[in-house]
């Protein structure tokens, strides 16, 4: 099957004005030269319909890779704080209380608003021209998916946005228009987002048209979530307040109930109908580089390493501006600053475990004491992070065939320079270890670190989203360049825990909630490889971690058990947020300081007001605003 593979940078527009320009583009998906300037009439063309659609694909990778909204969906949550090298981008959106308030004018929290707007005015166009065109329907298809993806994002993040974007509800826009009037989150929801999915899949193919584009099952994906989304919203067990005001009532007079049932069905009827979609058999296997794009994965941002320009990035040294996908060196500590032996021991390295390290959040104590409490037998903390160091001063050219660790004891290239411990153990004896604050234990080679003993400074880095290259040639190859791999959007299993979570909330079926849990807990008992001691490990704790699942489940193990299955893939503050959680479970965490001696973790307590559940309306949209003050005032989140 051919590959959507292409920088696509084909539109670039503002959020209310339509300013189309043309990059390039795939072969496999239209042939065209590339252009500076197009009129509106383009979407007139058939060739203009095919590259408005590939634009919805790029478009996506401003969003999922980007380092920055990467942060404004982790940093905050019960998963992720800021690290020892951060700003305001990932100190600010914390809410512990050491940066500057989140205002209109926070960088990260307005990402969206600012991505999301170009692509639904974008698809617009293309369904407004598609049946002048005579497009197949299955292309508008694609881009109905695209118009309900987006407003999706943004009703979770901002509340009501306006349907209107110049030229009526859910028209085209080619004027520059300075006034605005949000709708309500119903009316976003049962105008939008609602009868596009419903459409798209209705009208979308089983198995896609090329490697990576819409199915029938992702939109059926994209809008059970959409159904469970709405049915907490019309409940708000939590009397969290929306905006604009409105009342918690559906338009159709369909109560939460309803809903939760709706994102049952349709998830169930997404297992029972699966396509060419499967559960990996590992979970180590879903997230490894050299399987990527694989059955689980149903949508995702692309990437190549066969080309820069189609890449959107630079392969060599890479900046994290634009489309480049760095969101993981945020979550990746300075591994490079190990010395053993007087010799630089971890070097930088274009591969999984490694990788450019930015250090700028670091996950929480209780992520690993907590969150993965069964690391010998769940496989998922293994398949999530990095949790062994390993020497390759060899590949830097390095000559010593070992170097003098722990305990005096020796070590060579591969081998363990430092290890987070699984479970603590009280006779850790602290020496500044690798001069990255480890430790010894009697017979170890590798200096090692208690999992309840991290700081902002050194901590386990996030290998299931880490670099992968073929083009290191046995050496360090270019981990400065922005990751050429796919960042994961929409994976298969996620039908299981929608279904499951609806179940929870009173949904009912041929499963329950027990039932679809045990599905995910049964596969990530089956180990074929050990990441973290880097060797075969065939072993199979299945029917242990299914008698481990409680009977009567509730949406706090359902919240755990998605954040073992999709930690660090940048929809934690989604799911805290749906489930009017956040202030609960990540109101405090712990980790040690800004030094990687410091193993005495300290708490901290975050600040989140009901009025954080909304992002602010971004300052620049409220800049070109041509309305008064008080408008303005109005048009904005209350509590910015």
């Amino acid at each position: 099957m051919k590959n959507i593979k292409s920088k696509m940078r084909l539109f670039a527009m503002l959020s209310m004005v339509l300013l189309i320009g043309f990059a390039s583009c795939s072969e496999d998906i239209l042939q065209e030269k590339p252009r500076s300037v197009f009129t509106p009439d383009f979407f007139t063309t058939e060739i203009g319909v095919q590259g408005g659609i590939t634009f919805l694909y790029e478009n996506m990778r401003y969003l999922y890779g980007h380092a920055y909204y990467y942060s404004a969906l982790e940093t905050g949550t019960d998963e992720y704080t800021f690290a020892q090298s951060a700003d305001n981008n990932f100190i600010t959106p914390d809410l512990s209380g050491q940066g500057a308030p989140i205002q209109s004018d926070t960088y990260v929290t307005g990402i969206a608003w600012n991505t999301a707007f170009p692509a639904i005015n974008t698809a617009n166009g293309i369904i407004e021209n598609a049946e002048a065109v005579g497009v197949n329907e299955s292309l508008v298809a694609e881009a109905r998916f695209f118009r309900a993806f987006n407003y999706f994002i943004l009703v979770q993040q901002y509340g009501g946005v306006p349907l209107d974007l110049g030229s009526g509800e859910l028209a085209f826009n080619n004027s520059a228009v300075r006034t605005s009037v949000r709708n309500t989150v119903p009316e976003v929801y049962t105008k939008a987002i609602f009868p596009d999915l419903i459409t798209a899949v209705e009208n979308l193919p089983v198995n896609p048209r090329l490697t990576g584009t819409v199915t029938q099952n992702v939109a059926r994906l994209k809008l059970a979530k959409a159904y469970l989304t709405y049915a907490w919203w019309l409940e708000n067990p939590n009397n969290i307040p929306t905006y604009p005001e409105t009342s918690r009532t559906d338009p159709d007079g369909n109560d939460a109930s309803y809903y939760f049932q709706e994102a049952y069905n349709l998830a169930v009827e997404g297992i029972e109908n699966p396509g060419p979609y499967s559960l990996q058999e590992f979970y180590y296997d879903v997230h490894l580089g050299s399987n990527d794009r694989n059955s689980e994965w149903m949508l995702y941002a692309d990437r190549t390493e066969e080309s820069q320009l189609y890449n959107g990035a630079d392969l060599g040294w890479s900046g994290t501006d634009g489309s480049a996908n760095t969101a993981v060196w945020m979550v990746t500590p300075n591994y490079t600053t190990m010395s053993v032996d007087g010799v630089a021991a971890v070097q930088r390295e274009a591969s999984q475990s490694y990788g450019r390290p930015w250090t700028r959040m670091a996950p929480t104590v209780e992520v690993l004491t907590e969150t993965f409490d069964n690391k010998d037998m769940d496989s998922r903390y293994d398949g999530t992070f990095v949790s062994s160091y390993r020497g390759n001063w060899d590949k830097g050219g390095v000559q010593e065939p070992t170097l003098t660790a722990a305990n005096g004891m020796e070590i060579a290239p591969g081998d363990a320079v430092i290890s987070f411990l699984d479970e603590y153990n009280p006779n850790v004896n602290y020496v500044n270890g690798a001069n990255i604050g480890g430790g010894e234990l009697p017979g170890r080679s590798d200096y090692v670190i208690n999992p309840n003993e991290i700081n902002r400074r050194f901590y386990p880095g996030l290998w299931k989203l880490g670099t992968y290259r073929t083009d290191n040639q046995g050496g360090l190859g270019q981990p400065n360049g922005a990751l050429t791999r796919p960042f994961p959007i929409a994976k298969y299993s996620e039908f299981y825990f929608v279904a499951a979570e609806a179940a929870v909330k009173g949904a009912s079926g041929s499963y329950s909630a027990y039932d679809l849990i045990n599905v995910i807990r049964a596969r990530a008992g089956k180990w074929r490889f050990d990441n973290g001691e880097q060797e075969d490990r065939n072993e199979d704790f299945s029917d242990e971690l299914v008698a481990e699942t409680p009977m009567d489940l509730d949406i706090y193990y359902i919240l755990a058990e998605r954040s073992r299955e999709y930690f660090g893939e940048q929809i934690r503050w989604y799911d805290l947020v749906r489930t009017q959680t956040w202030a609960e479970l990540a109101g405090t965490y712990t980790i040690g300081g800004n030094d990687a001696t410091d193993h005495d973790p300290e708490t901290f307590t975050r600040t989140i007001e009901d009025f954080h559940y909304l992002r602010p309306i971004p300052i620049n949209q409220l800049d070109d605003l041509d309305m008064s003050e008080a408008e303005k005032d109005a048009y904005q989140n209350p509590g910015y």
